[in-house]
């Protein structure tokens, strides 16, 4: 797993509309990147109206949100659209950044053991000449209340 102060590898995924974006179209921004295991679930829905919610004061923190799941580009679509998120999805359905970043972990689904991907955030910081440098790990995101404390960290950054 990455550390805070590793240089985050660039990357290219398409979004909802199945245009190329890359980590390094931002690199004047620190990028919250999240990852979730699908579109339109329960808890993937709190999380992904979280960030739409905050997203006027992340923005006036500087940051650019960006949400990532094995999904594919015509679901992203879908999920973006139904709850108005101003932010885009990546389409990662390879799961070739998901599997990068080591995220396909074992789950309990309802007392059953299954592979998914582990909910996970990484605040990016802007490149500063070295690349652009992880700045922290959320490991075991709990969906209610995570872009609040996203928000309170690129907060504390600032001063």
């Amino acid at each position: 797993m990455m550390q805070p102060g590793d240089v985050v590898e660039d990357f290219t995924l398409n979004n909802q509309n199945g245009q190329p974006v890359s980590l390094s179209d931002y690199k004047k921004s620190p990028v919250v990147l999240f990852f979730y295991p699908r579109a339109d679930t329960p808890g993937c829905t709190i999380e992904a109206c979280g960030f739409r919610d905050t997203f006027e004061k992340l923005q006036a923190a500087g940051a650019v949100v960006l949400g990532i799941s094995r999904d594919d580009v015509k679901s992203q679509k879908k999920f973006k659209d139904k709850y108005d998120l101003p932010y885009d999805l990546l389409a990662d359905p390879d799961m070739e950044l998901i599997n990068r970043y080591d995220l396909i972990q074992p789950k309990n689904m309802y007392g059953k053991i299954v592979k998914g991907v582990k909910r996970t955030t990484y605040i990016i910081g802007p490149d500063t000449g070295t690349g652009q440098r992880l700045l922290h790990v959320y490991p075991d995101v709990t969906p209610k209340g995570h872009a609040e404390e996203v928000l309170a960290l690129l907060a504390a950054q600032k001063k």
